[in-house]
Protein backbone atom coordinates (compact mmCIF):
# COMPACT_ATOMS: atom_id res chain seq x y z
CA UNK A 1 0.00 0.00 0.00
CA UNK A 2 1.44 3.66 -0.72
CA UNK A 3 1.68 5.53 2.44
CA UNK A 4 -0.47 8.16 0.38
CA UNK A 5 -3.17 6.22 0.63
CA UNK A 6 -2.77 5.07 4.57
CA UNK A 7 -2.42 8.90 5.20
CA UNK A 8 -4.71 10.33 3.10
CA UNK A 9 -7.92 7.50 2.79
CA UNK A 10 -7.50 6.09 6.27
CA UNK A 11 -5.29 8.18 9.27
CA UNK A 12 -7.02 11.77 7.84
CA UNK A 13 -10.57 9.85 8.49
CA UNK A 14 -9.45 8.43 11.93
CA UNK A 15 -8.10 11.61 12.86
CA UNK A 16 -11.45 13.11 12.15
CA UNK A 17 -13.65 11.03 14.43
CA UNK A 18 -14.36 10.25 17.81
CA UNK A 19 -17.45 7.74 16.98
CA UNK A 20 -16.07 4.46 17.85
CA UNK A 21 -17.94 2.41 15.21
CA UNK A 22 -16.95 4.86 12.28
CA UNK A 23 -12.85 3.80 13.87
CA UNK A 24 -14.37 0.41 13.44
CA UNK A 25 -15.12 0.74 10.09
CA UNK A 26 -12.23 2.55 9.03
CA UNK A 27 -9.83 0.24 10.49
CA UNK A 28 -11.77 -2.70 8.96
CA UNK A 29 -11.34 -1.21 6.09
CA UNK A 30 -7.94 -0.76 5.86
CA UNK A 31 -7.46 -4.28 6.92
CA UNK A 32 -9.00 -5.91 4.20
CA UNK A 33 -6.82 -3.90 2.06
CA UNK A 34 -3.64 -4.77 3.26
CA UNK A 35 -1.60 -7.79 2.71
CA UNK A 36 0.40 -10.21 5.09
CA UNK A 37 3.60 -8.21 4.70
CA UNK A 38 2.49 -4.84 5.74
CA UNK A 39 -0.48 -5.60 8.49
CA UNK A 40 2.23 -4.94 11.78
CA UNK A 41 3.56 -1.78 10.16
CA UNK A 42 -0.17 -0.46 9.70
CA UNK A 43 -1.02 -1.52 13.11
CA UNK A 44 2.18 -0.34 14.42
CA UNK A 45 1.43 3.05 12.97
CA UNK A 46 -1.99 3.98 14.04
CA UNK A 47 -0.47 3.14 17.61
CA UNK A 48 1.77 5.76 17.32
CA UNK A 49 5.23 3.18 17.33
CA UNK A 50 7.63 1.06 15.79
CA UNK A 51 7.43 -1.83 17.94
CA UNK A 52 5.55 -2.66 21.51
CA UNK A 53 7.46 -0.75 23.97
CA UNK A 54 8.81 -4.32 25.28
CA UNK A 55 10.86 -4.61 21.97
CA UNK A 56 12.90 -1.83 23.87
CA UNK A 57 12.72 0.34 20.34
CA UNK A 58 12.12 4.30 20.48
CA UNK A 59 12.18 6.76 17.64
CA UNK A 60 14.84 9.15 20.11
CA UNK A 61 13.90 11.93 17.90
CA UNK A 62 12.76 15.31 19.76
CA UNK A 63 10.96 18.35 18.08
CA UNK A 64 14.24 20.00 18.30
CA UNK A 65 15.73 17.90 16.45
CA UNK A 66 12.97 17.26 13.91
CA UNK A 67 12.39 20.84 13.85
CA UNK A 68 16.06 21.25 12.66
CA UNK A 69 15.33 18.14 9.93
CA UNK A 70 12.20 20.35 8.80
CA UNK A 71 14.42 23.41 8.60
CA UNK A 72 16.91 21.37 6.20
CA UNK A 73 14.49 19.63 3.93
CA UNK A 74 12.37 22.96 3.50
CA UNK A 75 15.43 25.00 2.88
CA UNK A 76 14.20 27.41 5.93
CA UNK A 77 16.18 29.21 8.60
CA UNK A 78 15.84 27.19 12.22
CA UNK A 79 14.62 30.42 13.30
CA UNK A 80 12.67 30.94 11.58
CA UNK A 81 11.36 27.27 11.45
CA UNK A 82 10.77 27.83 15.66
CA UNK A 83 8.75 31.04 15.25
CA UNK A 84 6.10 29.33 12.64
CA UNK A 85 6.17 26.22 15.19
CA UNK A 86 5.42 28.50 17.99
CA UNK A 87 2.52 29.51 15.97
CA UNK A 88 1.05 26.73 14.40
CA UNK A 89 1.90 24.73 17.75
CA UNK A 90 1.62 21.65 16.23
CA UNK A 91 4.69 19.76 14.40
CA UNK A 92 2.39 18.15 11.83
CA UNK A 93 0.75 20.84 10.24
CA UNK A 94 4.05 22.47 10.67
CA UNK A 95 5.90 19.79 8.23
CA UNK A 96 2.64 20.25 6.28
CA UNK A 97 2.76 23.49 5.52
CA UNK A 98 7.32 23.81 5.13
CA UNK A 99 7.34 20.29 3.06
CA UNK A 100 6.30 21.12 -0.69
CA UNK A 101 7.18 18.47 -2.68
CA UNK A 102 4.86 15.52 -4.66
CA UNK A 103 6.30 12.88 -2.69
CA UNK A 104 7.87 9.80 -4.48
CA UNK A 105 5.27 7.36 -4.06
CA UNK A 106 7.18 5.45 -1.26
CA UNK A 107 5.11 2.88 0.37
CA UNK A 108 3.96 2.36 3.87
CA UNK A 109 6.96 -0.36 3.98
CA UNK A 110 9.20 1.94 2.72
CA UNK A 111 8.25 5.06 4.83
CA UNK A 112 8.50 2.29 8.30
CA UNK A 113 11.78 0.69 7.15
CA UNK A 114 13.47 4.34 6.90
CA UNK A 115 12.14 5.26 10.22
CA UNK A 116 13.26 1.92 12.00
CA UNK A 117 16.74 2.64 11.03
CA UNK A 118 16.84 5.47 11.81
CA UNK A 119 15.91 4.40 15.56
CA UNK A 120 18.47 1.98 15.48
CA UNK A 121 21.22 5.10 14.95
CA UNK A 122 23.17 5.56 17.95
CA UNK A 123 26.50 6.37 18.88
CA UNK A 124 28.80 9.53 18.07
CA UNK A 125 27.80 11.78 15.61
CA UNK A 126 24.60 9.89 15.80
CA UNK A 127 21.92 13.10 16.50
CA UNK A 128 23.17 14.44 13.35
CA UNK A 129 22.78 11.59 11.55
CA UNK A 130 19.12 10.93 12.25
CA UNK A 131 18.83 14.42 10.69
CA UNK A 132 19.90 14.18 7.89
CA UNK A 133 18.14 10.87 7.28
CA UNK A 134 15.31 12.62 8.83
CA UNK A 135 15.64 15.37 6.13
CA UNK A 136 15.88 12.94 3.13
CA UNK A 137 12.71 11.23 4.00
CA UNK A 138 10.65 14.31 4.36
CA UNK A 139 12.37 14.97 0.41
CA UNK A 140 10.75 12.23 -0.34
CA UNK A 141 7.03 12.60 0.73
CA UNK A 142 4.35 14.98 -0.04
CA UNK A 143 2.96 17.46 2.57
CA UNK A 144 0.15 15.49 4.05
CA UNK A 145 2.52 12.46 4.45
CA UNK A 146 4.96 14.77 6.27
CA UNK A 147 2.20 15.83 8.42
CA UNK A 148 1.49 12.14 9.88
CA UNK A 149 5.47 11.42 9.75
CA UNK A 150 6.38 14.19 11.94
CA UNK A 151 3.52 13.28 14.27
CA UNK A 152 4.81 9.92 14.51
CA UNK A 153 8.28 10.59 14.81
CA UNK A 154 7.98 13.01 17.79
CA UNK A 155 4.96 10.79 19.37
CA UNK A 156 2.10 13.07 18.58
CA UNK A 157 0.27 10.77 16.39
CA UNK A 158 -2.63 10.24 18.95
CA UNK A 159 -5.59 9.08 16.85
CA UNK A 160 -7.79 7.46 19.82
CA UNK A 161 -7.48 3.69 18.26
CA UNK A 162 -6.69 1.74 21.31
CA UNK A 163 -6.06 -2.21 21.50
CA UNK A 164 -9.57 -3.03 21.94
CA UNK A 165 -10.53 -1.11 18.79
CA UNK A 166 -8.38 -2.47 16.41
CA UNK A 167 -8.89 -6.27 18.08
CA UNK A 168 -12.56 -5.29 16.96
CA UNK A 169 -11.83 -3.83 13.50
CA UNK A 170 -9.61 -7.03 12.72
CA UNK A 171 -12.18 -9.14 13.79
CA UNK A 172 -14.68 -7.38 11.34
CA UNK A 173 -12.08 -7.15 8.59
CA UNK A 174 -12.58 -11.11 7.96
CA UNK A 175 -16.45 -10.85 8.65
CA UNK A 176 -16.73 -12.53 11.97
CA UNK A 177 -17.20 -10.64 15.59
CA UNK A 178 -16.45 -14.05 17.34
CA UNK A 179 -13.14 -13.79 16.10
CA UNK A 180 -12.42 -11.14 18.67
CA UNK A 181 -12.33 -13.85 21.76
CA UNK A 182 -9.26 -15.73 19.80
CA UNK A 183 -7.45 -12.42 19.17
CA UNK A 184 -7.98 -11.12 22.59
CA UNK A 185 -6.09 -14.44 23.77
CA UNK A 186 -3.09 -14.11 21.20
CA UNK A 187 -2.65 -10.72 22.38
CA UNK A 188 -2.84 -11.09 25.90
CA UNK A 189 -0.14 -13.39 25.91
CA UNK A 190 1.95 -11.84 23.51
CA UNK A 191 1.62 -7.62 23.64
CA UNK A 192 1.71 -7.39 20.24
CA UNK A 193 -0.91 -6.30 17.87
CA UNK A 194 1.50 -6.22 15.10
CA UNK A 195 2.31 -9.69 15.33
CA UNK A 196 -1.58 -10.75 16.34
CA UNK A 197 -2.25 -9.55 12.56
CA UNK A 198 0.47 -10.76 11.01
CA UNK A 199 -0.53 -14.26 12.11
CA UNK A 200 -3.89 -14.31 11.18
CA UNK A 201 -3.16 -13.37 7.31
CA UNK A 202 -0.33 -15.82 7.26
CA UNK A 203 -1.75 -18.66 8.91
CA UNK A 204 -5.93 -17.33 9.77
CA UNK A 205 -7.35 -18.32 12.55
CA UNK A 206 -5.84 -21.47 12.94
CA UNK A 207 -2.49 -19.87 13.42
CA UNK A 208 -4.30 -17.80 16.00
CA UNK A 209 -5.71 -20.11 17.85
CA UNK A 210 -1.73 -22.04 17.67
CA UNK A 211 -0.54 -19.28 19.23
CA UNK A 212 1.62 -19.78 23.08
CA UNK A 213 3.10 -18.20 25.46
CA UNK A 214 7.06 -16.61 24.05
CA UNK A 215 10.04 -15.90 25.41
CA UNK A 216 10.92 -12.04 25.76
CA UNK A 217 6.72 -11.53 24.97
CA UNK A 218 5.46 -10.26 28.12
CA UNK A 219 1.87 -11.85 29.30
CA UNK A 220 -0.59 -9.52 30.04
CA UNK A 221 -1.38 -9.49 33.66
CA UNK A 222 -4.49 -10.88 34.97
CA UNK A 223 -6.33 -8.84 37.18
CA UNK A 224 -8.64 -8.75 40.51
CA UNK A 225 -12.33 -8.35 41.12
CA UNK A 226 -13.30 -6.98 44.47
CA UNK A 227 -15.13 -8.19 46.83
CA UNK A 228 -15.86 -6.61 50.85
CA UNK A 229 -15.99 -9.20 52.98
CA UNK A 230 -14.15 -12.66 53.56
CA UNK A 231 -17.85 -14.08 53.76
CA UNK A 232 -18.31 -12.87 50.31
CA UNK A 233 -15.03 -14.47 49.12
CA UNK A 234 -15.45 -18.12 50.08
CA UNK A 235 -19.06 -18.13 48.88
CA UNK A 236 -18.23 -16.92 45.53
CA UNK A 237 -15.27 -19.30 45.13
CA UNK A 238 -15.32 -21.84 47.80
CA UNK A 239 -11.91 -23.09 49.21
CA UNK A 240 -8.89 -21.13 47.19
CA UNK A 241 -5.57 -20.32 48.20
CA UNK A 242 -5.13 -16.85 50.18
CA UNK A 243 -1.96 -14.71 49.16
CA UNK A 244 -0.74 -11.14 50.83
CA UNK A 245 -1.32 -8.68 48.66
CA UNK A 246 2.14 -6.51 47.92
CA UNK A 247 2.04 -3.12 46.85
CA UNK A 248 5.18 -2.76 44.64
CA UNK A 249 6.14 -3.22 41.10
CA UNK A 250 4.60 -5.79 39.49
CA UNK A 251 7.42 -7.59 37.59
CA UNK A 252 7.53 -10.30 34.94
CA UNK A 253 10.67 -12.50 34.96
CA UNK A 254 11.51 -13.77 30.97
CA UNK A 255 14.30 -15.98 31.75
CA UNK A 256 16.08 -18.07 28.70
CA UNK A 257 19.11 -19.95 28.70
CA UNK A 258 21.03 -17.35 28.40
CA UNK A 259 19.09 -14.08 28.34
CA UNK A 260 16.86 -12.53 31.94
CA UNK A 261 14.66 -10.00 30.54
CA UNK A 262 12.36 -7.99 33.25
CA UNK A 263 9.16 -6.24 32.35
CA UNK A 264 6.64 -3.74 33.98
CA UNK A 265 2.75 -4.22 34.34
CA UNK A 266 2.41 -2.14 31.38
CA UNK A 267 5.40 -4.14 29.05
CA UNK A 268 8.06 -2.16 29.11
CA UNK A 269 11.37 -3.76 30.19
CA UNK A 270 12.98 -2.75 33.26
CA UNK A 271 15.72 -4.81 33.32
CA UNK A 272 18.48 -2.64 34.20
CA UNK A 273 16.61 -1.41 36.96
CA UNK A 274 16.62 -4.45 39.14
CA UNK A 275 20.19 -6.01 39.18
CA UNK A 276 19.96 -7.72 42.12
CA UNK A 277 16.19 -9.74 40.55
CA UNK A 278 18.31 -10.76 37.53
CA UNK A 279 21.40 -12.06 39.51
CA UNK A 280 18.58 -13.87 41.48
CA UNK A 281 17.30 -15.91 38.67
CA UNK A 282 20.43 -16.24 37.24
CA UNK A 283 21.64 -18.41 40.53
CA UNK A 284 18.31 -20.16 40.74
CA UNK A 285 18.01 -21.22 37.82
CA UNK A 286 20.75 -22.32 36.07
CA UNK A 287 20.01 -23.37 32.43
CA UNK A 288 16.29 -23.47 32.88
CA UNK A 289 13.47 -21.12 30.82
CA UNK A 290 11.24 -19.85 33.22
CA UNK A 291 8.94 -17.18 33.50
CA UNK A 292 7.74 -15.69 36.70
CA UNK A 293 5.25 -13.08 38.04
CA UNK A 294 5.29 -11.33 41.04
CA UNK A 295 5.85 -8.07 43.15
CA UNK A 296 9.33 -6.53 43.55
CA UNK A 297 9.15 -3.91 46.88
CA UNK A 298 11.94 -1.96 48.75
CA UNK A 299 12.67 -3.16 52.52
CA UNK A 300 14.80 -2.47 55.16
CA UNK A 301 17.88 -4.59 55.70
CA UNK A 302 18.35 -4.15 59.20
CA UNK A 303 14.46 -4.79 60.17
CA UNK A 304 12.99 -7.02 57.00
CA UNK A 305 10.31 -4.39 56.79
CA UNK A 306 8.72 -4.05 53.70
CA UNK A 307 8.84 -0.48 52.42
CA UNK A 308 5.86 1.70 50.93
CA UNK A 309 5.44 2.11 47.41
CA UNK A 310 6.39 5.95 47.58
CA UNK A 311 9.85 4.45 48.12
CA UNK A 312 9.60 1.94 46.02
CA UNK A 313 8.88 3.95 43.35
CA UNK A 314 12.91 5.43 43.70
CA UNK A 315 14.22 2.75 42.41
CA UNK A 316 12.62 3.01 38.79
CA UNK A 317 15.35 4.90 37.19
CA UNK A 318 17.72 4.94 34.22
CA UNK A 319 20.79 6.37 36.55
CA UNK A 320 22.14 5.70 39.76
CA UNK A 321 20.87 2.54 39.90
CA UNK A 322 23.59 0.62 42.22
CA UNK A 323 23.31 3.99 44.89
CA UNK A 324 19.79 3.45 44.76
CA UNK A 325 19.77 -0.79 45.08
CA UNK A 326 22.54 0.27 48.12
CA UNK A 327 20.29 2.62 49.99
CA UNK A 328 16.93 0.96 48.60
CA UNK A 329 17.15 -3.19 48.11
CA UNK A 330 14.53 -5.24 47.25
CA UNK A 331 12.40 -8.38 47.62
CA UNK A 332 10.94 -10.11 44.82
CA UNK A 333 7.72 -12.07 46.16
CA UNK A 334 7.12 -14.54 43.18
CA UNK A 335 3.24 -15.54 42.98
CA UNK A 336 3.03 -17.03 39.83
CA UNK A 337 4.29 -19.35 37.47
CA UNK A 338 3.40 -18.84 33.43
CA UNK A 339 6.09 -20.82 31.57
CA UNK A 340 8.76 -23.62 32.11
CA UNK A 341 11.13 -25.69 30.01
CA UNK A 342 9.12 -25.33 27.34
CA UNK A 343 5.51 -25.95 28.75
CA UNK A 344 2.86 -23.12 28.79
CA UNK A 345 1.20 -22.90 32.72
CA UNK A 346 -1.11 -20.46 31.87
CA UNK A 347 -3.31 -23.20 30.81
CA UNK A 348 -2.93 -25.11 34.41
CA UNK A 349 -5.13 -24.65 37.25
CA UNK A 350 -3.69 -22.21 40.29
CA UNK A 351 -3.10 -24.66 42.62
CA UNK A 352 -0.98 -26.70 40.08
CA UNK A 353 0.82 -23.14 38.94
CA UNK A 354 1.74 -22.62 42.74
CA UNK A 355 2.63 -26.32 43.85
CA UNK A 356 5.13 -26.36 40.49
CA UNK A 357 6.46 -22.41 41.38
CA UNK A 358 6.99 -23.80 45.05
CA UNK A 359 9.04 -26.71 43.93
CA UNK A 360 11.26 -24.61 41.51
CA UNK A 361 12.36 -21.76 44.35
CA UNK A 362 13.38 -24.41 47.09
CA UNK A 363 17.11 -22.54 47.32
CA UNK A 364 17.05 -19.99 50.01
CA UNK A 365 17.43 -16.38 47.88
CA UNK A 366 18.41 -13.12 49.94
CA UNK A 367 16.38 -11.85 47.10
CA UNK A 368 13.46 -13.81 45.75
CA UNK A 369 10.84 -16.07 47.33
CA UNK A 370 7.31 -17.21 46.90
CA UNK A 371 4.62 -14.69 48.17
CA UNK A 372 2.84 -15.83 51.94
CA UNK A 373 -0.47 -17.56 51.29
CA UNK A 374 -2.60 -19.80 52.90
CA UNK A 375 -5.17 -22.47 51.30
CA UNK A 376 -8.73 -22.32 53.52
CA UNK A 377 -12.62 -22.51 53.07
CA UNK A 378 -12.86 -20.62 56.62
CA UNK A 379 -14.16 -16.61 56.40
CA UNK A 380 -12.14 -16.71 59.74
CA UNK A 381 -8.69 -17.85 58.78
CA UNK A 382 -8.58 -15.20 56.05
CA UNK A 383 -10.18 -12.29 58.20
CA UNK A 384 -7.09 -13.56 60.19
CA UNK A 385 -4.80 -13.44 57.69
CA UNK A 386 -5.87 -10.04 56.53
CA UNK A 387 -5.85 -8.16 59.76
CA UNK A 388 -2.22 -9.43 59.98
CA UNK A 389 -1.45 -8.35 56.42
CA UNK A 390 -2.98 -5.17 57.62
CA UNK A 391 -0.61 -5.23 60.64
CA UNK A 392 2.33 -5.55 58.31
CA UNK A 393 1.70 -2.25 56.40
CA UNK A 394 0.60 -4.30 53.20
CA UNK A 395 -2.35 -3.71 51.06
CA UNK A 396 -4.76 -6.45 52.09
CA UNK A 397 -4.93 -10.11 50.43
CA UNK A 398 -5.63 -11.75 46.80
CA UNK A 399 -7.81 -15.23 47.34
CA UNK A 400 -7.79 -16.87 44.04
CA UNK A 401 -9.85 -20.02 42.85
CA UNK A 402 -7.90 -23.26 43.05
CA UNK A 403 -8.33 -24.71 39.77
CA UNK A 404 -8.81 -21.31 37.43
CA UNK A 405 -6.11 -21.15 34.62
CA UNK A 406 -3.99 -17.87 34.31
CA UNK A 407 -6.67 -15.24 32.55
CA UNK A 408 -3.77 -12.95 31.12
CA UNK A 409 -5.20 -9.36 30.49
CA UNK A 410 -8.55 -10.06 32.08
CA UNK A 411 -10.73 -9.18 35.16
CA UNK A 412 -12.71 -11.98 36.69
CA UNK A 413 -13.60 -13.73 39.74
CA UNK A 414 -10.55 -16.06 39.77
CA UNK A 415 -8.83 -13.46 41.37
CA UNK A 416 -10.30 -11.36 44.38
CA UNK A 417 -8.80 -8.99 46.25
CA UNK A 418 -10.27 -7.69 49.72
CA UNK A 419 -7.90 -4.72 50.67
CA UNK A 420 -9.73 -2.65 53.49
CA UNK A 421 -13.45 -2.87 55.25
CA UNK A 422 -15.58 -1.17 53.67
CA UNK A 423 -17.49 1.50 56.22
CA UNK A 424 -20.05 3.52 54.06
CA UNK A 425 -16.80 5.53 52.38
CA UNK A 426 -14.34 4.84 50.10
CA UNK A 427 -11.88 3.58 51.78
CA UNK A 428 -9.95 1.84 49.12
CA UNK A 429 -8.05 3.87 46.64
CA UNK A 430 -8.59 3.96 42.35
CA UNK A 431 -6.08 4.53 39.67
CA UNK A 432 -7.13 7.26 37.30
CA UNK A 433 -5.79 8.88 34.02
CA UNK A 434 -5.03 12.15 33.63
CA UNK A 435 -7.17 13.96 30.78
CA UNK A 436 -7.10 17.69 31.20
CA UNK A 437 -5.60 20.69 34.02
CA UNK A 438 -6.87 24.09 34.69
CA UNK A 439 -4.80 26.78 35.50
CA UNK A 440 -4.38 27.26 39.07
CA UNK A 441 -5.78 30.25 41.21
CA UNK A 442 -4.85 32.62 43.86
CA UNK A 443 -1.62 30.68 45.78
CA UNK A 444 -1.37 28.49 42.60
CA UNK A 445 -1.56 30.42 39.74
CA UNK A 446 2.25 30.70 39.50
CA UNK A 447 2.47 26.99 39.13
CA UNK A 448 0.09 27.03 36.11
CA UNK A 449 -1.91 24.08 37.05
CA UNK A 450 -4.17 23.93 40.01
CA UNK A 451 -6.95 21.26 39.66
CA UNK A 452 -6.79 18.34 37.54
CA UNK A 453 -9.22 16.19 35.50
CA UNK A 454 -9.23 12.47 35.93
CA UNK A 455 -10.96 9.44 34.17
CA UNK A 456 -11.22 6.04 34.52
CA UNK A 457 -11.26 3.37 31.78
CA UNK A 458 -13.95 2.04 29.77
CA UNK A 459 -12.85 -1.17 28.22
CA UNK A 460 -16.07 -1.86 26.29
CA UNK A 461 -16.27 1.91 24.70
CA UNK A 462 -11.97 1.60 24.49
CA UNK A 463 -12.22 5.34 26.11
CA UNK A 464 -12.04 7.25 29.45
CA UNK A 465 -14.59 8.64 31.35
CA UNK A 466 -14.24 11.58 33.85
CA UNK A 467 -14.75 11.02 37.59
CA UNK A 468 -13.40 13.94 39.27
CA UNK A 469 -11.41 17.34 39.46
CA UNK A 470 -8.30 16.63 41.84
CA UNK A 471 -6.06 19.69 43.55
CA UNK A 472 -4.93 18.06 46.40
CA UNK A 473 -2.18 15.85 47.25
CA UNK A 474 0.66 17.25 45.19
CA UNK A 475 3.76 19.15 46.70
CA UNK A 476 4.55 22.30 45.00
CA UNK A 477 7.88 20.88 43.69
CA UNK A 478 5.63 17.83 42.27
CA UNK A 479 2.94 20.49 40.52
CA UNK A 480 5.82 22.16 38.70
CA UNK A 481 7.18 18.85 37.77
CA UNK A 482 3.58 17.89 36.94
CA UNK A 483 2.35 20.53 34.98
CA UNK A 484 6.25 20.19 32.54
CA UNK A 485 4.88 16.57 32.03
CA UNK A 486 1.50 17.16 31.34
CA UNK A 487 2.47 20.03 28.69
CA UNK A 488 4.84 17.60 26.67
CA UNK A 489 1.21 15.84 25.81
CA UNK A 490 -0.89 18.63 25.95
CA UNK A 491 -3.59 18.41 23.06
CA UNK A 492 -4.97 21.49 20.64
CA UNK A 493 -8.88 19.55 21.32
CA UNK A 494 -10.49 17.17 23.28
CA UNK A 495 -8.53 13.73 22.30
CA UNK A 496 -11.00 10.94 20.91
CA UNK A 497 -10.51 8.71 23.54
CA UNK A 498 -11.90 11.38 26.00
CA UNK A 499 -15.16 11.36 26.81
CA UNK A 500 -16.23 14.17 29.40
CA UNK A 501 -19.03 16.98 29.08
CA UNK A 502 -16.20 18.98 31.73
CA UNK A 503 -13.43 20.99 29.54
CA UNK A 504 -10.34 22.00 31.21
CA UNK A 505 -8.06 24.58 30.13
CA UNK A 506 -5.57 22.21 28.87
CA UNK A 507 -6.96 18.97 27.36
CA UNK A 508 -3.65 16.21 27.48
CA UNK A 509 -3.79 12.88 25.77
CA UNK A 510 -4.45 10.02 28.47
CA UNK A 511 -0.80 8.32 29.50
CA UNK A 512 -0.55 8.77 33.13
CA UNK A 513 -2.01 7.46 35.88
CA UNK A 514 -2.39 8.41 39.39
CA UNK A 515 -3.37 6.78 42.48
CA UNK A 516 -6.49 8.68 44.07
CA UNK A 517 -8.44 8.25 47.83
CA UNK A 518 -11.64 10.16 48.32
CA UNK A 519 -13.93 10.17 50.97
CA UNK A 520 -16.98 8.13 49.00
CA UNK A 521 -18.39 7.43 45.54
CA UNK A 522 -21.64 9.86 44.31
CA UNK A 523 -24.29 9.95 41.89
CA UNK A 524 -22.96 13.12 39.36
CA UNK A 525 -24.76 14.70 36.22
CA UNK A 526 -21.65 16.55 35.99
CA UNK A 527 -19.23 13.02 34.87
CA UNK A 528 -19.54 10.49 32.19
CA UNK A 529 -18.30 7.66 33.71
CA UNK A 530 -20.92 5.30 34.36
CA UNK A 531 -23.66 7.95 32.94
CA UNK A 532 -27.11 6.30 33.10
CA UNK A 533 -29.98 7.37 30.35
CA UNK A 534 -31.05 10.55 33.00
CA UNK A 535 -27.52 11.71 32.16
CA UNK A 536 -26.10 10.64 35.72
CA UNK A 537 -23.00 9.26 36.03
CA UNK A 538 -20.26 9.01 39.17
CA UNK A 539 -17.56 10.87 40.84
CA UNK A 540 -15.35 11.05 43.76
CA UNK A 541 -16.41 13.63 46.93
CA UNK A 542 -12.88 14.97 48.25
CA UNK A 543 -10.51 13.20 46.28
CA UNK A 544 -6.78 13.39 47.09
CA UNK A 545 -3.62 12.17 45.19
CA UNK A 546 -1.34 9.55 46.50
CA UNK A 547 2.13 9.65 45.78
CA UNK A 548 2.76 10.89 42.30
CA UNK A 549 2.42 9.53 38.91
CA UNK A 550 2.39 5.50 38.56
CA UNK A 551 5.21 5.23 36.02
CA UNK A 552 4.42 1.31 36.11
CA UNK A 553 0.83 1.77 35.44
CA UNK A 554 -0.22 2.48 31.35
CA UNK A 555 -3.90 4.17 30.85
CA UNK A 556 -5.41 0.95 30.24
CA UNK A 557 -4.42 -0.44 33.66
CA UNK A 558 -6.52 2.31 35.21
CA UNK A 559 -9.94 1.34 37.15
CA UNK A 560 -12.71 0.97 35.05
CA UNK A 561 -16.25 1.86 34.95
CA UNK A 562 -17.83 -1.23 36.43
CA UNK A 563 -15.28 -1.49 38.95
CA UNK A 564 -16.40 2.37 39.93
CA UNK A 565 -20.03 1.15 39.88
CA UNK A 566 -19.10 -2.60 41.98
CA UNK A 567 -17.25 -0.11 44.22
CA UNK A 568 -20.33 2.16 44.89
CA UNK A 569 -22.61 -0.78 45.47
CA UNK A 570 -20.57 -2.40 47.53
CA UNK A 571 -20.52 1.15 49.77
CA UNK A 572 -24.16 1.84 49.43
CA UNK A 573 -24.67 -1.74 50.53
CA UNK A 574 -22.64 -1.28 53.98
CA UNK A 575 -24.16 2.26 54.63
CA UNK A 576 -27.63 0.34 54.66
CA UNK A 577 -26.25 -2.46 56.95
Amino acid sequence: MKFLIFVRDFLEKLEATAKRLEMFAILAELFQQADADEIDKLIYFTQGELLPPFHGINIGMSEKYLLRALAKAGEIDPESIAKQYRVVGDVGGLAEQVIRGRGKGLSVSEVYQSIYEIAQMSGEGSVERKIDSVCRLFSSVSPVEAKYIARFMTGKLRLGAGDATVLEALALSRGDRALRKDLDRAYNITSDLGLVAKTLFESGIEGIRAMSVRMGYPIRPALCERLSSAEEIVEKIGRCSVEVKYDGFRCQVHKSKNDIALFSRNQERTTPMFPEIVEACRNLFGNQEVILEGEALAYNEATGDLLPFQVTSQRRRKHGIEDMAKAFPLKFFVFDLLYLNGEDYTHFGYADRRKKLIELIQKKSPVMEVSQAIETDQPVEIQKFFDASIERGLEGIVAKRLDAPYAAGSRNFNWIKLKRSYKGELSDSVDLVIVGYFAGKGHRAKFGIGTILSAVYDPEEDRFKTVTRIGTGFSEEELVQLKNLLDEIASPEQPHQVDSEIVPDVWVFPKYVITVTADEITRSPNHTAGRDAEGVGYALRFPRVQGFIRTDKSPQDATTVGEIVEMFNLQKRVKME
